[in-house]
């Protein structure tokens, strides 16, 4: 029998909304690309434009893959656990490599020009989204793929790690609205309250920022819209319930 036939049909509405995901996904990254080159002069590892690379690192890393992290056991509903949870884990993986490029490059501007760090709320919040998405990544690593990970210990950590995963997604995007208005009142601090291009492309990109979290975040909580567990997965979490109430897995129902 083909395989397809046996699949289950992808929920109405999802695909709309992913692919609404992903538009708005990939313009924050083009605006932030666009606004670090027509407006703070390009981007490069050197003299004033080393800077400029560090918001369109972590656009690109805790917002866009970040978010696309999350909806890979949307998109791939009915491949293997295994399969997606690699993928899940390897995008994070990638957003966390691409961010601590944009960290290096702020904290090495700042010893450059010799600036001070860490004294800004944009600064706090930013740090505390990026320790807190690393250590995500090692528990994520420890409890869903190392193969030493008793099925019970993934099972009581699962809640916390989606929360927490959501969470992060959240801070994150906060952390990045408030370097949007720290720039800006750095940048064009007279002129800003005129309306000029530059302040409207940013107040633009941030509003797509929320836009973006809030349909991640829509598509994350629709029950309907969960991945739907295998047959073996089933199995093994009734083996599981079934051991935990000290019955045998075979005996009779």
């Amino acid at each position: 029998m083909d395989d397809s036939l046996s699949r289950p049909p992808t929920p109405a509405g999802l695909s709309c909304y992913l692919a609404i995901s992903q538009l708005l996904g990939l313009t924050v990254v083009a605006m932030t690309g666009a606004w670090m080159g027509q407006y703070r002069g390009g981007i490069a590892w050197e003299n004033l434009l080393q800077f400029n690379v560090h918001p369109l690192c972590m656009v690109i890393g805790m917002v866009f893959l970040q978010g696309d992290a999350l909806l890979v056991y949307r998109v791939f509903r009915n491949e293997s656990k295994r399969s997606a949870k690699i993928l899940h884990g390897l995008l994070h993986a990638f957003a966390l490599v691409i961010a601590l490029v944009g960290v290096i490059a702020v904290f090495d501007y700042h010893r450059k020009q010799g600036f001070a760090d860490m004294y800004s709320l944009h600064s706090w919040c930013g740090i505390t989204a990026f320790s807190l998405y690393f250590l995500q990544w090692l528990l994520g690593f420890s409890f869903f793929l190392f193969p030493g990970a008793s099925f019970s210990l993934r099972s009581k950590y699962k809640a916390q790690h989606v929360f927490f995963g959501a969470f992060l997604l959240v801070l994150s995007i906060a952390a990045c609205l408030l370097g949007i208005l720290e720039l800006l009142l750095f940048s064009i601090r007279t002129t800003y309250s005129s309306f000029v291009p530059e302040g409207i492309l940013a107040n633009v990109l941030g509003l797509l920022l929320v836009a973006f979290g809030l349909v991640i975040g829509y598509i994350l909580t629709r029950e309907e819209w969960k991945r739907p567990p295998a047959a073996e997965e089933l199995a093994l979490s009734m083996d599981f319930k079934t051991l935990t109430n000290g019955e045998s897995p075979s005996s009779s129902q």
